[in-house]
């Protein structure tokens, strides 16, 4: 017991005095009055409309990244002092994104009837907040270009508070909206309030003016766009695959049960995205970056162990708390309206728990760059999404059937991820005793 609490005042606590934190709880916040503010004014039906947005702004936002937020970081910090490499990483990764962001943009705005029509089923006046979302696109990429390379130079600080007060404005500007303009005004918030935080990253721009005539065209390296693609294609699937599975089911029931039930199954999502973020903030801060450093098959196992036997007591603990807690969660972030999203929990819950335990597996994959590893299970995990929520919507008749499709699927996830590292997590063989680093 004594070791369990030295273990979580190390590696925990410290985590969650850190700014980063700070800034993890403001989204929190900023996310329930928000939620609250789209309850009172406008109820399930806009729920699930800005859910489906929502999902499209996150896909597309990656997709105008080519996922390679984390890749940069991670060259910029490793060629910061070599001005040579340096000047090649900022240039490639900034001509690539510029014209990949402006392709992205343009098919957005030319093609908003389509997708409009694809997003908001029985709705055909939106097409307007897809426009207002291409335009804002570019400002977007900009943005997190600029905190990419902030990060990989090591300014976290900086990074934290010029979010922190992007968090604030925006969430600021999301309330005037959806107050004076209702599922109007709550939309274009959704389309602009990541762009908003441009603004600010200007200060953080300026302060790096001295690196802009260190991106040229001539300098543009096919060797680095080729060492960061494999990385940035793995972080690209799940960002982009998971918002788009999540629309589609989402439309689903939209198409077989209606706006409201597709509403209160996006809220019961809303408040899985709060708690987890927390959760997953805590540990993507210090897993990831320890098994990146692990080459053994025994210590892989023992760390994996270590982070079971902390966080799963934890973690039981906090959401028997948030179970027993539903009906008072439901009235704080939503309104008696949404009082069905209590009997969702239950699912909604064990799947989140199981979710949880596969990511902290699946971090191996992407520690140890194993490319194809990574690729199918993620794979395996959007498909199954997919038909086992359409499956068990259609049986449940209801909603239930999606939140019970969740927990299955990630069961089936965590198998899958348990059995491809069966060796490292529950075999010690003397004779094998390095992980490869694919």
């Amino acid at each position: 017991m004594k070791k369990l609490i030295d273990y979580i005042n190390k590696h925990v606590l410290v985590k969650l005095t850190s700014l980063k934190t700070v800034l993890v709880v403001v989204k929190i916040l900023a996310g329930i009055l928000t939620s609250k503010a789209i309850a009172l004014v406008i109820g399930p039906v806009g729920f699930a409309l800005i859910g489906n947005l929502e999902n499209f702004v996150s896909a597309f936002h990656n997709i105008a990244l080519l996922g390679s937020y984390k890749t940069v970081v991670k060259y910029v910090g490793r060629f910061k002092d070599d001005a040579k490499l340096l000047s090649k990483t900022l240039s490639t990764v900034f001509y690539v994104g510029f014209l990949t962001t402006i392709l992205v943009s343009m098919l957005c705005y030319l093609n908003a009837e389509t997708i409009n029509s694809f997003i908001f089923p029985k709705y055909n006046n939106y097409a307007y907040v897809i426009q207002i979302f291409a335009i804002a696109l570019p400002f977007y990429a900009v943005n997190m270009y600029s905190f990419s390379i902030m990060s990989g130079f090591g300014k976290y600080k900086s990074m934290c508070h010029i979010n922190i007060i992007g968090q604030l404005l925006s969430v600021s500007i999301a309330l005037v909206l959806i107050y004076q303009s209702k599922i109007d005004g709550a939309l274009i918030s959704v389309v602009i309030s990541e762009s908003l935080i441009f603004l600010i990253t200007l200060v953080g721009i300026f302060n790096r003016r001295s690196l802009a005539p260190s991106i040229q065209v001539k300098n543009i390296s096919y060797d680095i766009l080729k060492k960061m693609w494999p990385i940035s294609i793995m972080a690209l699937l799940s960002a982009v695959l998971l918002p788009l599975i999540a629309l589609c089911i989402r439309s689903y029931i939209i198409d077989n049960l209606g706006y409201k039930e597709a509403g209160l199954w996006e809220a019961m999502n809303r408040i899985s995205r709060y708690y987890l973020m927390f959760v997953t903030s805590i540990v993507g801060m210090s897993i990831l970056s320890r098994l990146s450093k692990i080459n053994n098959i025994n210590k892989f196992k023992e760390e994996i162990l270590i982070y079971y036997k902390t966080l799963i007591p934890i973690l039981v603990v906090g959401f028997m708390v948030v179970y027993f807690l539903r009906s008072s969660i439901v009235s704080l972030v939503f309104t008696t309206e949404f009082k069905p999203v209590e009997g969702l929990f239950i699912w909604q819950l064990l799947g989140d728990f199981i979710r949880i335990l596969a990511v902290m597996i699946a971090y191996h994959f992407l520690a140890k760059k194993m490319f194809w590893h990574y690729i199918l299970t993620e794979l395996f995990l959007v498909v199954m999404l997919y038909i086992t929520s359409v499956y068990f919507i259609d049986i449940f008749d209801g909603v239930k059937g999606a939140v019970f499709a969740h927990f299955v699927s990630y069961l089936m996830y965590f198998g899958i991820i348990s059995l491809l590292l069966w060796g490292p997590l529950f075999r010690i063989d003397a004779n094998e005793t390095s992980l490869k680093n694919e």
